[in-house]
């Protein structure tokens, strides 16, 4: 628990990130796609899967290309990022023309990851883009973080009942429903002082947010049983590698910025 508290407070600073917001957040939600799939790939590869990383890393500097060079509410955005889409399938489709080489899990792996890690974390910036409500950007970590730590002391202390056993064995029901408790206590909190006239909404996200983030940490686990790993990589000790510790990020992010475009616009 100890290398635990301390890794948790050497990611502490990592929210000057997210207060300077602009550039530097755009700049590290690049990187966290650009490591992260390089830790993903690397568990595919102890599977023999080969994912090609160099067309991930092209994608990922084409998506923030157009987002540094087009504003979302361009009439060529959603165009443009309808073509990224099918220039990652493509190029994935492409990869598999070595055929003595490769076999279909590569391409499938690849079009995985860049989805997965690149796109999914893109929605960090695309939040904080959204206008008035960019300020919602915090609770794409508000909840990720409050619920998982919230539900790792609850489940430390509490925990009987094994939540998925075959995914995750540590995880508890009572962990679970602690991590939910903390992420809504979080966002009601962050409402209440920072945009009281949608507290409740907040509150709402605060909900959805410690449930899609527990499955955010889930999918990551299922991807780390399959592959034959523990963690992701050894970056952040105790925490493992920078996907192990934004694996819940990757679903909160995409849920806050659709919840702004479909319900608060």
């Amino acid at each position: 628990m100890k290398t635990r508290i301390i890794s948790g407070l050497v990611m502490a600073p990592l929210l000057i990130i997210v207060y300077l917001g602009g550039p530097v957040l755009t700049l590290g939600c690049f990187l966290i796609g650009i490591i992260g799939s390089r830790e993903f790939y690397n568990g595919f590869a102890a599977m023999g899967v080969k994912a090609s990383y160099a067309i991930t890393c092209i994608a990922a500097l084409a998506l923030y290309a157009i987002d540094m060079f087009l504003p979302t509410a361009s009439q060529y955005y959603v165009p443009l990022l309808q073509l990224w889409f099918f220039g990652v399938v493509l190029a994935s489709c492409l990869y598999l023309f070595k055929i003595d080489e490769r076999q279909p899990a590569d391409a499938t792996a690849t079009i995985t990851g860049t989805f997965y890690v690149v796109f999914f974390s893109y929605h960090v910036t695309l939040t904080e883009q959204s206008g008035e409500y960019g300020m919602l950007v915090w609770l794409i970590f508000l909840t990720a973080f409050g619920t998982d730590i919230m539900a790792y002391f609850t489940g430390y202390f509490l925990g009987k009942h094994k939540l998925c056993p075959k995914i995750s064995p540590k995880k508890t029901i009572e962990g679970s429903i602690g991590g939910v408790i903390g992420s809504v206590v979080l966002s009601a909190l962050f409402g209440y002082f920072f945009f009281e006239r949608i507290l409740i909404h907040c509150i709402i996200i605060g909900i959805i947010g410690g449930i899609v983030s527990q499955f955010g940490d889930l999918t990551a686990s299922v991807f780390k049983r399959k592959m034959g790993i523990k963690d992701y990589g050894n970056l952040i000790p105790g925490h493992g590698g920078i996907l192990d510790r934004f694996d819940s990020v990757l679903f909160t992010a995409p849920m806050v910025y659709y919840y702004i475009m479909l319900v608060l616009s």
